[in-house]
Order: C-alpha cells, then sequence, then structure tokens
C-alpha cells in the first residue's frame, strides 16, 4: 500500500480484529533491525472516530493484518466500578446502503500503518 491511499479502511469487522489479534499473539518470527516497527502512522480519522464512541478510555490491540503488517485496533474502553476493570466497547455496525454480512457486526478502528517503512 503507498502512502496516497493511506489510510484505507479504518472499520474493521470484530472478528476480523480477532484474527490479527491471534496471528500476532501467535507470531514467533524473530525481527530484523531493519525492518522493526518503531511507530505506527495513525490517521486522525481513526483517532476521532473511536473518541465519538464517548468512553473513559481507548485501548489498543496489537494485530497482524491480511497484508502481513503490524496494526493498531482501537476499540473504546468503559470503566466498570463494580468488577474495577476496564471493558471493550466496539464500535456500531456500518450504516448505508451497501451494507454487507460483515459490515452488520461490531467494529473496531484501524487504518495505521506500521512504521518503516510508511
Amino acid at each position: 500500500m503507498s502512502e496516497d491511499t493511506f489510510p484505507g479502511p479504518i472499520q474493521i469487522p470484530l472478528a476480523t480484529a480477532k484474527e490479527w489479534e491471534k496471528r500476532y499473539q501467535d507470531d514467533t518470527t524473530a525481527e530484523d533491525s531493519k525492518t522493526k516497527v518503531k511507530s505506527f502512522l495513525i490517521p486522525r480519522e481513526s483517532l476521532e472516530t473511536v473518541l465519538k464512541l464517548n468512553t473513559d478510555a481507548v485501548r489498543a490491540y496489537i494485530g497482524i493484518n491480511d497484508k502481513k503488517e503490524k496494526t493498531l485496533l482501537f476499540v473504546g474502553a468503559e470503566y466498570d466500578k463494580e468488577t474495577g476493570k476496564y471493558n471493550d466497547v466496539y464500535g456500531p455496525p456500518s450504516s448505508g446502503e451497501q451494507r454487507s454480512a460483515a459490515a452488520a457486526e461490531d467494529v473496531v478502528y484501524d487504518g495505521t500503518r506500521p512504521s518503516p517503512p510508511y
């Protein structure tokens, strides 16, 4: 993907996000210092959209997307006073006339690109 197409889709179906997160957790490859991800380029739209959930906090999960790039997946996090823990809050399904089955489920927010190379 080139920077011309940044950020790309920012809404990721929850099932896809869980798959990417598992892929990252299961990854045992050692990183070469030349390609090791040092930061992420985050589109403003991703941050603004997750902040519109109006939660107490935002959690960022690490995943590996379908292009084999590390990515951050953003969800809202709401504090539960009874348990003393933060619970994930997902975005609402996409709206619009051309909704697919995947678009009908809760979403997390992405659009990040690893640096290097971006």
